[in-house]
Parts: structure tokens; sequence; C-alpha cells
């Protein structure tokens, strides 16, 4: 591997910080977007159950925010309720809202860093063969007597560097973008959910509210 880095030339370390920080941001995506921290299947069912009759006490509702990103949701209405009993439904849906906007930043939060990272290797790659093609032509120049001229070792230098960064920079680029299309349908997967949970848990808050 070091022979291949030291093949390439300088400009492949470009390309290594990308894949090193696409890695990082791959293993931190797939840990924070697991259903159990986003929205556990029976969070809502259990919700609703404590809710029957009355708004549960604050420290429920703080375990509940503690939860998940859709307790955090659920609890803002729970919230709203107990800090406003005769709040309007426009304001508890208001309340509720604003916190789903809040949870959707967070769910959505380095994505764009790693599109950007599927956008940019191949170009890092394609600056890496423009500079070996660089060192191609350079290698070929006249040499002093007006005859043309070439040195072998840099001819060789020069398509390592121009191969070996278009390779690596699609290397990077083909994972980052897979996971990236991977990760942004799981999001709007999971937001899709948040917001058909927190739309049947405001009706709920509605007809508690007037019970």
């Amino acid at each position: 591997m070091l022979s291949i880095i030291q093949a390439a030339g300088w400009p492949i370390w470009p390309l290594i910080a990308c894949s090193i920080l696409a890695l990082a941001l791959i293993i931190e995506r797939f840990l924070s977007l697991k259903s159990a921290r986003i929205a556990p299947p029976k969070l809502l069912d259990e919700a609703l159950a404590v809710s029957r009759v009355s708004v549960p006490t604050p420290d429920v509702v703080r375990q509940l925010e503690q939860n998940s990103a859709l307790g955090e949701v659920l609890a803002s209405g729970f919230r709203a309720l107990n800090s406003d009993p005769r709040c309007t439904e426009a304001d508890l849906r208001a309340n509720m809202e604003s916190t789903g906007r809040a949870v959707a930043h967070r769910l959505e939060r380095y994505l764009s860093a790693l599109a950007t990272i599927a956008s940019a290797a191949p170009l890092l790659g394609l600056l890496g063969t423009v500079i070996g093609m660089i060192e191609i032509f350079g290698s070929q120049a006249p040499t002093g007597g007006g005859a043309p001229g070439g040195n072998p070792a840099q001819l060789a230098h020069g398509i390592s560097v121009a191969l070996y960064n278009t390779a690596f920079g699609l290397i990077v680029a083909i994972p980052a973008l897979i996971f990236w299309r991977y990760f942004r349908g799981r999001v709007d997967e999971y937001l899709l959910t948040l917001e058909l949970a927190s739309e049947r848990f405001a009706r709920h808050l509605v007809n508690l509210r007037r019970a």
C-alpha cells in the first residue's frame, strides 16, 4: 500500500484524507440512525397508553424526551399541554412541528459532507491525472540539442500518478455516493414515520385537552 501511495505522488494525499473522513462519517451515521435511537416501534402506543386519561407527570415526559427522536417530538406535545392546558390546537401543532424540524436537522447531519466527498473525490482524482499528464509531457520535452528525448523513469512516474489518482478517486467516490443515497433514503423514511406518528399523537392530545 505504501508503494502505491509513493507511486501516486502527492495528489493522492487529499484523497486519503477524504477516504478517512468518509469512513468516519459512515460509521457515525450507522450508529446515529439506528431505529432504537430514532423511532422505537412501540413508543407511540406506549405514549398513547400513559396519556389515555391525563397528561403524564414531568418525570415521565422527561424520560420520554430522552428516549429517542420520536420521544422528543411526542414529549414536546406533553410539555405544551403542561405549560398551558388551554393551548389551542394550532399552538400545540406548532410546538411539535418546531421540535420535529430540529430533529430532522439532526437526522440530516453530515449527509451534505458525505455528498460533497462523493462529488469532490473524482475531481481530486482528475487533478492527479492532469498532474501526471503534465509530468509525462515534461519527460518528453526536447533535449538541449533539439532532438526529442525523454526520461523513462519520469515517464513511468507520470503514468503512475495519472492512473493511481484516477482509480483512487473513483474508489473513494463510489462508496461515498452509495452510502449517501442509503442514508438519504433512511432519513426520509424516518421523517415520514415521525410525521405520521406526530400527526396521530397531535389528534390524541387535542381530544385529551377537550376531555
